[in-house]
């Protein structure tokens, strides 16, 4: 019977992660504000805007793009890997949902903070004049750290899921 009730207890206890993944989306909101402050400043300077500086600008744009879907796709696939199931048969369903399990989740995430970190290191490039070397190095063994874990999460869930999904087909 205390078994029992503990049992449903934890199983309840999921529901807490709701409000966690509620409150992503008002980080996604205030990206979204950051987003169109970035686009206002573009818009309005444009013309004035040296092409780096330009191109500067639209890489922050593209990074917060970048961010806001990795948002969303932890959003979702959480959501529906840790809390419940959402109606997949909504019109407007995502066509990935409920498809990502933790594993592939995992992977996706590497896969954008080596794309965000990308686009950081870019950007570091185009201003190398006024950046020191030594930190430009840092800048790179810290992309180069990222990149090597994503390939290593990746080797990883091969190893250990490989057989679970030739199962699966």
């Amino acid at each position: 019977m205390v078994e029992n009730f503990i049992e449903k207890l934890l199983f309840a206890s999921r529901w807490l992660l709701a409000p966690v993944y509620l409150g992503l989306s008002l980080a996604l909101i205030a990206l979204g504000i950051k987003f169109f402050q970035e686009a206002f400043h573009v818009l309005s300077h444009a013309p004035s805007l040296a092409e780096a500086d330009l191109v500067l600008t639209v890489l922050a744009m593209v990074d917060l793009t970048l961010v806001g879907s990795l948002i969303v796709m932890v959003m979702f696939s959480g959501y529906e890997n840790f809390v419940s199931r959402i109606d997949a048969a909504r019109t407007d369903a995502l066509g990935w949902l409920g498809k990502l399990d933790a594993g592939t989740l995992k992977l996706k995430v590497a896969a954008s903070i080596v794309a965000i970190s990308s686009i950081h290191l870019l950007r570091v490039f185009m201003d190398a004049q006024q950046i020191a070397n030594d930190k430009i190095f840092w800048y790179v063994i810290l992309h180069l750290t990222f990149v090597v874990s994503a390939v290593l999460l990746g080797v990883l869930d091969r190893m250990s899921f490989a057989a679970h999904r030739e199962n699966k087909d």
